[in-house]
């Protein structure tokens, strides 16, 4: 991934599915086509669904990364349609 600067964070380690997509997805309609979100998640079933949801809803997973298990990073670039 090129350096891109990353201004939008959301941590939804405590949280439970279904909040952990629809925090993501209210988070990333408020961002611009092409703006970078990391989100800070738990390993499960938090994981797979925000994963999943986020391509499904046309926005690109660029980085998918474990930190300090169980907590995950990802970084999200938003989709230009979504």
């Amino acid at each position: 991934m090129p350096e891109e600067i990353i201004r939008h964070a959301l941590d939804i380690t405590g949280d439970v599915c279904p909040m952990t997509w629809v925090k993501t997805k209210l988070e990333l309609e408020d961002l611009d086509a092409g703006d970078l979100l990391e989100v800070l998640l738990c390993e499960g079933e938090s994981l797979e669904n925000v994963t999943r949801s986020a391509a499904e809803e046309g926005h690109e997973v660029l980085v998918r990364e474990v930190r300090n298990p169980p907590v995950w990073r990802l970084v999200i670039r938003r989709g230009v349609n979504a």
